[in-house]
């Protein structure tokens, strides 16, 4: 029996809410097999983040390269990659062992606020990383800082997303849930707009909603999904698990991974 593989390369959430965390939760429940590269540890809560510790770079290649050299994976993903070494080491591998279906999902700022990417680690992301991806996914704010830009209307998000294409991604997805009204997505492949669009939730249960996206369109493209598919299937799955989540702790509420008959 074939089962599919994904690998998330991404920081740990000790509040098992976003990050590695949410990304192998979400594995599961789209039944694809979870592999995982740890690039930071965070002590991490509902209230935010009390403290980050980044792993050596040259331990996060070793990483990387076990898990390719023994499983390869079928699709995979880019979260926290907190600095330009750690970028480096990343990038090295993946040009070594190139994965065609690769999700870049630029982690910058935490829900509470607080910063995962050093300033210096922006530029190495742009130059090393996104030219690797098939897909980035910035919400708004990530958007405006990969961009240069202010992005606060739908308008902006076309010109944002033009913008990022150049760096080198072949789709890049700017995620407009920062804005009202519908939650609605701007796919751009540097010749066309999609749109993915849902009801907005009125929720404070949205811990790693970002995450769990992109793991969410890691699992549909490892299960041979287009990529049109892949996104529709993972918005579907984001909305129905911040309609069921649940209050975990004191502060944001976490995502319902899984999904009763997903």
């Amino acid at each position: 029996m074939l089962i599919p593989k994904a690998l998330t390369i991404a920081g740990s959430d000790s509040g098992g809410g976003a990050g590695i965390q949410a990304d192998l939760k979400t594995f599961s429940a789209f039944r694809v097999f979870g592999m995982s590269v740890i690039t930071a540890v965070t002590a991490q809560n509902s209230l935010g983040v009390q403290g980050v510790e980044n792993l050596p770079p040259a331990f996060v290649a070793r990483q990387l390269r076990s898990v390719l050299e023994d499983f390869g994976a079928d699709a995979a993903k880019c979260g926290m990659l907190s600095t330009a070494p750690i970028i480096e080491a990343v990038a090295a591998g993946l040009t070594e062992r190139r994965i065609e279906k690769l999700v870049v999902d630029p982690v910058m700022v935490a829900k509470s606020g607080d910063r995962l990417l050093e300033p210096d680690a922006r530029a190495a992301l742009a130059d090393r990383i996104l030219p690797l991806a098939l897909l980035v996914t910035p919400n708004l704010p990530e958007a405006e800082v990969l961009a240069g830009m202010r992005v606060a209307e739908p308008e902006d998000m076309e010109e944002a997303a033009r913008r990022i294409h150049l760096m080198g991604p072949r789709y890049v997805l700017v995620k407009g849930g920062h804005l009202k009204g519908d939650a609605t997505d701007l796919l751009w492949n540097g010749r066309e707009f999609t749109r993915f669009s849902t009801p907005r939730i009125d929720s404070q249960n949205t811990h790693g909603t970002g995450c769990t996206f992109s793991a969410a369109i890691v699992a549909g493209l490892a299960r041979g999904q287009a990529l049109g598919d892949a996104i529709r299937s993972a918005k579907a799955y984001v909305t129905r698990a911040i309609r069921e989540g649940f209050q975990a702790g004191r502060g944001v509420g976490q995502l319902r991974h899984f999904i009763p008959d997903w």
